[in-house]
């Protein structure tokens, strides 16, 4: 390891150190045995940790090199990402406080909850468990896999991809399990603060570096490359503007009942945190026309990549100080580990409260049961790593595509009581039969259209249908519809 890659290195390994010590730092004064306290931060967060926190979930490891890469291969098309999340915090504006009095008033921890408590049946809650971890592994998989990108790139090839993997999933489980969500928090303010300072630290830096100034980066993207400023971009016809707006629709409304979307709003302290926090977002995703920027610009410093998620990191590497390249590797990182952990804490909680401690004899372990299969699901996403890698892209694509299947049965269940469990399972299984069928034949998208958005139609349909053919019946049934009376509640208004 030559001088550069020492300097890079030891930065790197000492943020690292100092990111496990502030995870261990939030528990002062907490109670370590508290399920609550761990899974959504004793549901006492402020308008700063959970701006920060979900900051960190929006602003991954992707958005350092899945966004670079595609601006790289395709161009005008990842603008999806902007579209999406600003269509998301606006949605998030409404339905985050729905979902914080729902979980609040009834003690609940995630979306399981949620489902199970809203047709009172644990059985729905322990399907929406295996159906969530299925579609959000590959999003812990994408993380693991940006993690060693960027820790193989900062090293200049010293450290091996392999080995970058088993970093984040190391680092990532050191602290979350111990820490739970209030430790992922503390460290987002880290993340956060060095993502800020170093994307435009590297925004004035490259440009000048390489091309003079911004206004001859820019003159020289319009003038060599103008088939990337415009749909459907560089060599991909089926993204079009009908691909466009149905992803970007698709994945805004989704994010609002992404799972670890729905841990931040459970963790607030109040409703008014999360409006004011959805007010406040949008701002900070400016900072993704950094990636997105370099990514074309890297088209002539570095053509021919043979990996496109590599696109801004070489500009870094190629061109700066081996100690900013370490300051730029750690936001980098952190911007996997963060989310990563949040991904974990989410499955595990689930599995904790709705699968492994449903039942009365191991309620009293859901906490350690949690803690377990957060530990298992993120040594399951390492093994997939090494044995089945996919581009960024396309394992962000797909989670969202998969958790797209969720909102009738999480979200439209809460307005339309009529929704029987029979219902929603069914139209659950359509929708995601559907797009397991277009993806896996290649009909992804489907005549333009993003395949969640197909899928999502057909489970709407079933969904609807079966409701109305088999309505809900039973006793547990109707009292989630509201057509009797909880025990007991006639004595307390009398």
């Amino acid at each position: 390891m030559n001088s550069a890659a020492m300097t890079s290195v030891g930065i790197f390994a000492v943020f690292m150190l100092v990111s496990v010590a502030l995870g261990l730092l939030s528990l002062r004064g907490r109670d370590r045995t508290n399920l609550a306290e761990w899974s959504v931060g004793g549901r006492s967060l402020g308008t700063v940790l959970i701006f920060v926190l979900m900051a960190g979930e929006t602003y991954t490891s992707f958005s350092y090199l899945g966004a670079a890469g595609w601006a790289y291969d395709y161009g005008m098309p990842v603008f999806y990402l902007l579209a999406y999340l600003a269509i998301g915090f606006a949605a998030g504006y409404v339905i985050g406080p729905v979902l914080w009095d729902y979980a609040h008033r009834n003690n609940l921890h995630n979306i399981t909850d949620i489902a199970s408590h809203r047709f009172r049946a644990p059985w729905l809650g322990a399907v929406l468990a295996v159906v969530t971890t299925v579609f959000l592994l590959p999003y812990i998989q994408l993380q693991i896999t940006g993690m060693g990108v960027v820790v193989s790139t900062i090293s200049y090839g010293s450290i091996s991809l392999s080995t970058g993997y088993v970093i984040a999933f190391v680092i990532a489980e050191a602290f979350i399990i111990l820490s739970g969500l209030r430790g992922s928090a503390w460290v987002s303010v880290l993340k956060d603060g060095l993502a800020i300072v170093t994307l435009l630290v590297v925004f004035v830096y490259v440009p000048v570096h390489y091309f003079g100034g911004f206004g001859s980066m820019l003159d020289r993207i319009v003038a060599e490359r103008p088939q990337w400023l415009v749909l459907p971009g560089q060599g991909k016809k089926s993204l079009g503007m009908l691909w466009f707006a149905t992803t970007g629709l698709l994945n805004g409304v989704v994010y609002t009942i992404f799972p670890t979307t729905v841990a931040g709003y459970l963790g607030a302290r109040n409703p008014q945190v999360l409006r004011r926090n959805a007010v406040i977002m949008p701002f900070y995703q400016v900072l993704l026309f950094v990636p997105i920027l370099l990514g074309l610009a890297a088209l002539f410093v570095v053509p021919g990549l043979g990996d496109s998620n590599l696109a801004m990191f070489r500009l870094v590497v190629d061109s700066m100080p081996a100690w900013l390249v370490g300051l730029v590797g750690v936001a980098g990182a952190l911007s996997s580990i963060v989310p990563m952990a949040v991904f974990m804490l989410v499955i595990g909680t689930m599995w904790g409260t709705s699968v492994l401690g449903a039942h009365p004899r191991t309620a009293s372990r859901r906490k350690q049961l949690s803690q377990l299969v957060t530990f298992l699901v993120g040594l399951l996403a390492l093994v997939f790593t090494f044995v089945s890698p996919s581009t960024l892209v396309q394992l962000s694509v797909l989670s969202y595509q998969g958790l797209a299947q969720l909102l009738p049965v999480v979200l439209a269940s809460l307005v339309w009581r009529k929704m029987s469990a029979v219902g929603a399972i069914s139209g659950l299984a359509t929708g995601i039969a559907v797009v397991s069928a277009l993806v896996a034949s290649g009909h992804d998208p489907w005549h333009g259209i993003n395949a969640g958005v197909v899928g999502l139609a057909a489970n709407v349909a079933v969904n609807i249908a079966v409701s109305l053919i088999r309505p809900a019946d039973t006793p547990a049934e109707r009292l989630a519809r509201g057509e009797l009376a909880e025990p007991g509640s006639l004595a307390r208004s009398q």
